[in-house]
């Protein structure tokens, strides 16, 4: 069953992180008017329209905790971006001493199909081997299906990375089909959903190392610095250079009918504080450039409201 989704000028609401009731309220370390914030609202409910479908948005500051979300109750698909909380998953195992970045994976004839995979791509005749470590820049930088089925399988599939993001007290997420099986029908995809808030909560994890060991938590901060997926989502508008640590997610098209455009990731504001910011874009037929364009205008909205 595919999730029901707000349209794109849904209910979007601005608050501190402490509570979910009060009416907008000023940024916690600057003052900022009303009027401002109310225009920042109005500025990304407009550019979500221009994707034609349902755009998920949430922006938190994870320095003040001040978040903005838009249609937070749909359950919309991850496709790649699901891959962000696989890697903690794994790396969780790495610091438990079941995995080792150094150690060795190998990688069979049985393990590919017909999919997106810089390492099928290079795989010679025969049994391949790489690091974890490897599989895991692979799975989140350049968004390795492959990879990332692999070391899913290595860890014990999709119930234990599901498990293990619920165990962190992030719950509208579910992590249920591995890529090969997301590539056995279009409806599949759909079982892998969260809440865009939900993943600002693992970008918040992530930053304050709360859940990895340190040297694990540097590994994926790093390994995500350095996607080359999506530069025309969230670092598409902002100056060069600026540091944004992201996962992308795309999908296919059904009749014309893209159901994931996404990418989610910290910028490093100016001032050096770190901006969560999660922009879903679903259910859209318009062109790859408007799509991709709808993420780069709210995440340079929100660069350009925090960072002031």
């Amino acid at each position: 069953m595919r999730p029901i989704l707000l349209p794109a000028a849904a209910i979007l609401f601005f608050c501190a992180c402490q509570s979910t009731s009060r009416p907008p309220v000023a940024d916690s370390l600057t003052t900022v008017s009303q009027e401002k914030v109310d225009t920042f609202w109005q500025n990304i409910a407009t550019i979500a329209t221009e994707s034609g479908g349902t755009v998920g948005v949430a922006i938190r500051n994870l320095h003040t905790g001040d978040t903005l979300t838009l249609n937070d109750t749909a359950r919309l698909p991850m496709q790649s971006a699901y891959k962000f909380p696989i890697a903690m998953a794994v790396l969780k195992q790495v610091d438990e001493g079941k995995l080792r970045l150094d150690q060795t994976i190998p990688v069979t004839t049985a393990d590919l199909f017909k999919t997106y995979s810089p390492l099928q791509d290079s795989f010679p005749k025969g049994t391949n081997t790489q690091t974890v470590a490897d599989l895991i820049r692979l799975m989140v930088a350049k968004s390795d299906n492959i990879a990332c089925d692999v070391l899913l399988k290595t860890i014990g599939g999709t119930k234990v990375a599901n498990d293990y993001i619920h165990s962190l007290g992030v719950q509208n997420i579910s992590i249920a089909a591995t890529e090969q099986e997301m590539h056995s029908g279009w409806d599949v995809q759909f079982t892998n959903w969260c809440n865009v808030s939900a993943y600002t909560q693992l970008l918040d994890i992530l930053y304050k190392g709360t859940a990895l060991s340190k040297s694990s938590n540097d590994f994926l901060m790093q390994t995500m610095l350095g996607t080359t997926t999506g530069p025309k989502r969230l670092p598409g508008l902002l100056p060069a250079g600026t540091p944004v640590a992201h996962k992308t997610g795309t999908s296919g098209a059904k009749d014309g009918m893209y159901s994931a455009t996404n990418d989610a990731g910290i910028i490093t504001l100016p001032n050096g504080q770190p901006l969560a910011v999660v922009v879903f874009v679903t259910r859209s037929t318009a062109s790859e450039a408007v799509r991709e364009g709808v993420i780069a205008k709210i995440a340079k909205a929100a660069y350009d409201h925090y960072g002031k």
